[in-house]
């Protein structure tokens, strides 16, 4: 033990002590560079992603494509070929461990020294990055550190000895150097009996759980002697995410409940029952209830704080119009927030034409009731402007519909009652706080979004909002049939798949086809592929499901993703040949972009090639095939959502998904799951599941730099639920935890001075 650094026992805490006082600085600036990791409780918070057992198969057979992985296998094979007529030498090793095979390669000077050491029989660990060559697995000059004869004596013994954790790694630390630095923490910690350590949890609430300490846990976490250890130690770490961050949002939902508001009722005869009486159908038992939730919530004196979640189509942008038409009625004004021109010019298109003469207030031949509903986008003209911003300051629009434009400063409001933001995660907090600051008193505020979120994720995403959703389908939507289009393998799919849509477009219909890129940016000599036509060069598009097709000595790179611009061109002068074909993207200006939706809407053209542009809002009932390009370079929801711009009429819609991911690989499964179920539900599990979480905390939904490392919300919903009850209580009765320091510093910790910001804000 004399050679073990001791952490200095002066600091407050030892989890706070930077890395490089413990590890030295070469050893910290690669954890913090590459890890993100840079205290000594960050490093303990680095937790085994599994354990390996001697006799244990990782399954080789399993590995994921394209990403940086350690196996623990034995070596079966090992031969040296030489190529280049003889004047280049490669080491081929081949891994075996009774599930399947993989191939490890090496090239140059380093093939003797590896032949020597990679002999038939030999166990070892290895990392590197999963490829493929000639259909085989395979890593290209991975890292190994061999763990029977021949090896370190510490290496064997803890090997042998007990369950060893495999780390998240990357290229520049694996798993066993991150397995020796926790090592040295916890030695050093050891020597002082972990002294100075806080708990952040209340000892009877551990002890009604039978949690063991956090020193305890850390411990076992990282050297358990059995499976039991792990249990008991996960179960301790993710309570402890869980109950913080439940804490942290019990104190926001306190304070929020605590400011006050203008309590807006919609009046009996006003324009709310005049908008209801001019419906022509009859609003589904769901929007009703919704409703009944968001009128209780706007009658009360602190500000309304809802999300409201709905599946494609479900009539999530009526109740919101419902809502702010009552806020209007009450005197107020109401104000959305839409992501983009395209939705914002949508939803003022489609919200004037719902309220008909109602929303020409103010004019010639407008109702008695009616309002002025403005829109407010930052390409307007001048006098447009001028104009929208003088309604608004005198309170003659009761509705504005605009996008970041209406967070400038120059934007000022008569009586701000009611923010609406349609799809929350494109929103950075500071925007949405920016609107709402523009309120005499704190604005009611009801978050939209139509990516369905899992109960235990909206929990702990949105624990601070009262959650609504919106589950049932208006009557007369279509079903939408999906279908995997494997363009690589079958390329006569693809062309069966143009013929669909000009039999779609022959019966009166319309399409869509998505691609993931524009086209104009720069790009190398030759990048651009024919995607239109046929399978392109076979590779993959987001890395999760395929190799570079060439051997790890080619330097192949992937092709980049199909572009609006490539396709659009393709398709008018070869499969959809005759046919009305426009280009939509983000980067046209704004008037052009309007023009190509409003012509598009009119049925004056045929098919409409775009990016994600049309991803949320846009409304064609005529258009009932999408063909989706490159679709394995999107994420599940996103895929769920774009499908959901067809069908939207009383004919069936279809939707392709074309693809080069080969069978069997991550990709194609995620693809199969989003053709297999309408389920937004469901499919937004499976995404969960593939993403993870993100932080939480952070403005981003999903991510690496993560508040949560143990906790997996779509798993753990007694232990969330049981957090939530049990961290409201703690605030209810104690707002400040001056009673517990202990819990009040973790949070502090958790709670960086950017995340408390952005729970502030919220």
């Amino acid at each position: 033990m004399g050679d073990v650094p001791v952490l200095e026992e002066n600091t407050r805490d030892p989890l706070t002590e930077p890395l490089r006082k413990v590890l030295g600085g070469t050893t910290a600036k690669v954890m913090a560079e590459h890890l993100g990791l840079h205290t000594v409780g960050d490093l303990l918070h680095h937790y085994p992603r599994r354990y390996a057992e001697r006799g244990e198969l990782t399954r080789l057979a399993d590995l994921p494509l394209d990403e940086h992985v350690t196996v623990v296998a034995q070596v079966a094979d090992s031969r040296v070929l030489t190529f280049n007529q003889g004047r280049g030498k490669r080491l081929e090793v081949t891994l075996t461990d009774g599930s399947g095979r993989l191939q490890l390669v090496f090239f140059g000077r380093a093939v003797h020294h590896h032949h020597k050491e990679l002999l038939p029989g030999r166990r070892g660990m290895f990392a590197g990055k999963v490829g493929v060559f000639n259909r085989k697995l395979q890593l290209s000059h991975p890292a190994y550190e061999l763990l029977d004869a021949g090896s370190g004596a510490e290496a064997v013994d803890a090997f042998a000895g007990r369950l060893m954790p495999i780390y998240p790694a990357c290229k520049q630390m694996e798993s066993w150097k991150i397995a020796k630095a926790v090592a040295t923490v916890v030695d050093s910690l050891l020597a002082t009996g972990w002294a100075g350590v806080a708990d952040p949890l209340p000892a009877a609430l551990r002890a009604e759980r039978g949690l063991p300490t956090l020193p305890e846990a850390l411990e076992k976490v990282h050297r358990p002697r059995t499976k039991a250890d792990v249990e008991l130690a996960r179960a301790r770490l993710k309570w402890d995410e869980a109950f913080v961050l439940q804490v942290a949002l019990a104190r926001r939902r306190l304070a929020e409940g605590q400011l006050p508001a203008v309590a807006r009722r919609p009046r009996e005869g006003g324009l709310l029952d005049a908008f209801d009486a001019r419906l022509p159908f009859t609003l589904t038992d769901g929007q009703r209830a919704v409703s009944r939730e968001i009128f209780d919530d706007l009658a009360t004196e602190h500000p309304m704080h809802r999300l409201l979640q709905g599946e494609v189509g479900s009539g999530k942008t009526l109740v919101a119009l419902r809502a702010m038409l009552a806020v209007v009625d009450a005197g107020g004004q109401a104000a959305m927030l839409a992501p983009t021109e395209v939705l914002a010019q949508q939803h003022h298109r489609s919200i004037t034409e719902m309220m008909g003469e109602l929303a020409e207030g103010g004019m010639l031949g407008g109702a008695e009731h009616a309002t002025k509903v403005v829109l407010l986008t930052g390409s307007m003209g001048a006098a447009a402007r001028r104009r929208a911003l003088l309604d608004l300051a005198t309170g003659e629009a009761g509705i504005v519909i605009g996008t970041h434009a209406l967070i400038e400063d120059k934007v000022g409001f008569h009586d701000l009652g009611l923010v609406v933001v349609d799809e929350q995660h494109r929103f950075g907090v500071e925007q949405r706080d920016a609107l709402r600051s523009k309120g005499k008193q704190p604005p009611h505020l009801l978050v939209m979004t139509a990516t369905p979120i899992p109960r235990t994720v909206a929990m702990t995403v949105f624990g601070d909002l009262e959650t609504s959703v919106l589950d049932q389908l208006p009557a007369g939507r279509s079903p939408i049939a999906s279908h995997v289009v494997p363009a690589a393998e079958k390329p006569h799919f693809l062309a069966r798949a143009w013929e669909r849509v000009r039999e779609e477009v022959s019966a009166g219909h319309q399409a869509y086809v998505v691609c993931p890129r524009i086209g104009d940016e720069e790009e190398p000599a030759g990048a651009r592929r024919n995607g239109a036509g046929g399978a392109g060069d076979g590779s993959v598009g987001d890395g999760t499901g395929g190799g570079d097709g060439e051997g790890a000595d080619a330097g192949g790179e992937r092709r980049p993703p199909l572009a609006v611009l490539d396709i659009a061109g393709q398709l008018a002068d070869g499969p959809l040949k005759g046919l009305r074909v426009a280009a939509l993207h983000g980067r046209m200006q704004p008037d052009a972009k309007d023009e190509v939706m409003r012509r598009f809407a009119a049925g004056e053209l045929d098919v409409l090639v775009a990016t994600t542009v049309i991803e949320v809002g846009v409304n064609v009932p005529n258009a009932t095939v999408m063909v989706i390009m490159d679709a394995d370079r999107f994420g599940v929801s996103q895929l769920h959502q774009l499908r959901g711009r067809v069908g939207r009429g009383s004919a069936p819609g279809l939707c392709l998904l074309v693809s080069e991911a080969p069978e069997g690989s991550p990709a194609r499964a995620r693809l199969g799951a989003v053709a297999a179920t309408l389920d937004g539900f469901e499919l937004s599990r499976i995404d969960l599941e593939q993403r993870r979480e993100g932080d939480v905390l952070g403005q981003a939904q999903s991510g690496t730099r993560s508040s949560l490392r143990m906790l997996a919300v779509i798993d753990d919903e007694e232990v969330i639920a049981a957090a939530r009850e049990k961290a409201t209580a703690i605030v209810a009765a104690d707002p400040g935890l001056e009673r517990l320091p202990e819990l009040r510093a973790a949070l502090e910790a958790l709670l960086d001075a950017e995340r408390e910001e952005y729970l502030e804000k919220g």
